[in-house]
């Protein structure tokens, strides 16, 4: 990553939460501690943010944007091969079609390849709402609920919120695991949301990058029985895309352009 756009990430992150540590700077943005402190302490001397004792605080007092910088972060990895993997999910869909996009980094890229399409969309990502209404002629539909800014999505906790009266051929979603436990989320609240979106689908498609097979977290989704289409790169384990495959998953390989 160019020092340049780690530092807007670290200025992003601080204002956010108003602090943020070297160590989950670190984390986040996959650098070294020394990486880190050498880019607060230019940062500090700019007067972008102000260097405290293990970490930065936020100087700012604009308002947060609405699209976090978490989402920003995981936006930056294995950015090509994603890129490849949504543009071969936009290739599924026909003119006219009605389908629903679940929010997360591998599904907004899709935006890009959604641009010259005419579709009607249901998808719970104000982020790629915003970029389709403004770049597109596409039909967007929104659910209703609350703003997770985190998570750059809308959610809603009720069970009436608008997505019972839609019908798609089709929903594309992303995910932090696949392997032969099924298909991982990180939040029940997102479970709660996407399982409501799912019951108005016909097909089940998930964008899954090769560092997601095989990898768990902390709740199951759904089953493999309840996927139909796996999109990743081939740099995947060939003994899972197997697996997926003896399970009744139709497996799309697109090249890996990443390191």
């Amino acid at each position: 990553m160019l020092e340049k756009h780690r530092q807007q990430l670290i200025k992003e992150i601080v204002d956010q939460n108003n602090f943020a540590s070297v160590k989950v700077l670190t984390d986040k943005l996959n650098s070294s501690e020394a990486t880190i402190r050498r880019d607060l302490t230019k940062m500090a001397q700019r007067g972008e943010i102000l260097k405290i004792r293990g970490g930065a605080e936020s100087n700012s007092n604009k308002r947060k944007n609405i699209q976090s910088s978490a989402f920003e972060v995981d936006k930056t990895k294995r950015t090509d091969t994603k890129r490849l993997i949504a543009k071969r999910a936009v290739e599924l869909c026909s003119e006219n079609d009605s389908i629903i996009i679940n929010g997360g980094s591998s599904t907004y890229m899709m935006g890009e390849f959604l641009q010259d399409k005419n579709l009607n969309i249901l998808t719970n990502s104000f982020v790629l709402a915003n970029h389709l209404s403004e770049n597109s002629e596409n039909l967007i539909s929104l659910p209703g609920g609350e703003i997770y800014r985190e998570q750059g999505i809308i959610l809603s906790s009720y069970e009436k919120d608008n997505t019972e009266h839609y019908r798609s051929s089709m929903m594309f979603m992303g995910t932090p695991g696949i392997g032969k436990f099924g298909v991982m989320e990180s939040d029940p609240l997102l479970i709660l949301s996407e399982q409501k979106l799912k019951k108005q689908t016909d097909k089940l498609i998930v964008l899954a990058d090769s560092t997601k097979l095989g990898k768990r977290s902390n709740f199951v989704f759904c089953s493999l029985e309840e996927v139909d289409i796996l999109i990743t790169d081939s740099k995947a384990d060939s003994d899972l895309i197997e697996y997926f495959k003896e399970q009744g998953i139709e497996v799309i390989v697109v090249e890996s352009l990443d390191d």
